[in-house]
């Protein structure tokens, strides 16, 4: 079984303003993947959509790819 990527890391906080990291956890459509495919924490996953969340409501990303 895969770890989590951030705790591997000891990254305590996802900064929505980071886009390379974020853009690894969006598919092609723009959606948020989940933690299957992610293999991160339930801790982590929920602050990555967090942190998402508020990258596409500043205009950062997109809501979705065209």
């Amino acid at each position: 079984m895969k770890q989590c990527i951030f705790s591997q890391n000891n990254i305590s906080q996802i900064d929505y303003k980071d886009l390379d990291a974020i853009r690894k956890f969006i598919n092609p459509h723009g959606r948020i993947l989940s933690r299957k495919r992610t293999a991160l924490c339930a801790k982590h996953q929920r602050q990555l959509a967090t942190a998402i969340k508020r990258a596409r409501f500043l205009g950062l990303l997109p809501y979705t790819e065209k």
